[in-house]
């Protein structure tokens, strides 16, 4: 018992449980409306759809355990209390996992990919196995490159549903002739910009929280190379640009009488924004950029939930 714990936690469940609601959502709350409105069935059926989340959280599962195996001794001063890999489960147990876990992703991948005929799925998800391999190895020390790399990642968990969706619809024209492509991939860029600028926020945080050890071991992260106050400037920056986007959408669902899904917008990620912006602000110690990560997975939660708002007013 005390083994699988060790590698639920390894493998970060509740992030993987993160991303197969975030697709759940987006295919139900986003997709489904479109179709429905063209009286079209979905591209990606209801089986193949379950094959591609697992094809999602394996891939994600395999990048976390690789991040452990490589952060092993910067981990040791940032987070000893939460260590695993070589503690609990054995280093060469977690390069085994990475490998079955990235393998079984890839030909999940595949699967989806002879169903939809998309078969450019294949190199896309080996290529996230990739980058998640370099990042763990090269880019995470890198400045900015790790958390681009990551941030754009998590775009995808929401990027691979609409470009499936739009490459069929747009190759099956007999079918989905009467399917909104550009309605559908405005709400794809909507919510994947969203999850792309709230992660590279969060990622800035957690390397301003890690920059004790990530010192200590060569790191070239943002705050060790540009300084805590500059890499402040550059969180409120996209902090404002995310407040300033959340207001914009407001102005323009507003017309339409969504007033449940803007008062949401507002109690749950408008205010919640700006209250981080002024904790960021006043940020010193390790502890206070934890809690404003934690601030920013939760405030990216309730952004994802807003979703629901499309299958309630379309």
């Amino acid at each position: 018992m005390k083994l699988l714990a060790a590698f639920i936690r390894l493998i970060r469940s509740v992030n993987l449980l993160f991303i197969a609601i975030t697709q759940l959502l987006f295919q139900y709350c986003i997709v489904g409306p479109v179709f429905r409105h063209a009286q079209a069935e979905p591209v990606l059926t209801t089986p193949v759809f379950i094959v591609l989340i697992a094809a999602s959280v394996l891939i994600a599962a395999a990048g976390y355990i690789i991040n452990d195996y490589f952060d092993l001794n910067i981990d040791l001063v940032n987070k000893p209390d939460k260590l695993v890999v070589d503690k609990i489960i054995k280093r060469r147990w977690a390069i085994i996992w990475h490998l079955v876990l990235s393998g079984i992703g890839v030909l999940c991948s595949a699967y989806v990919a002879w169903k939809t005929r998309c078969w450019w799925l294949i190199p896309a998800n080996i290529g996230c196995v990739g980058a998640l391999w370099f990042y763990s190895t090269i880019f995470k020390k890198k400045l900015l490159s790790g958390n681009v790399i990551i941030s754009l990642l998590t775009a995808w968990v929401i990027l691979v549903i609409g470009f499936i969706t739009h490459y069929v619809v747009i190759k099956r024209p007999d079918l989905y002739e009467q399917v909104e492509a550009s309605k559908l991939m405005r709400r794809t860029f909507l919510y994947a910009g969203f999850a792309f600028i709230i992660s590279l926020i969060r990622e800035v945080v957690k390397d301003m929280e890690d920059m004790n050890g990530d010192a200590r071991y060569g790191c070239r992260t943002m705050p060790i190379v540009w300084g805590i106050n500059a890499s402040k400037v550059f969180a409120s920056t996209w902090l404002m640009v995310l407040v300033a986007g959340v207001v914009v959408m407001q102005a323009y669902v507003l017309p339409f009488k969504w007033w449940w899904a803007a008062g949401y917008s507002v109690i749950f990620i408008l205010i919640p924004l700006l209250l981080l912006l002024r904790k960021l602000i006043k940020a010193i110690t390790p502890a206070d950029f934890h809690t404003i990560s934690t601030w920013l997975k939760l405030i990216m939660l309730s952004g994802i939930l807003s979703m629901l708002f499309f299958k309630l007013y379309t």
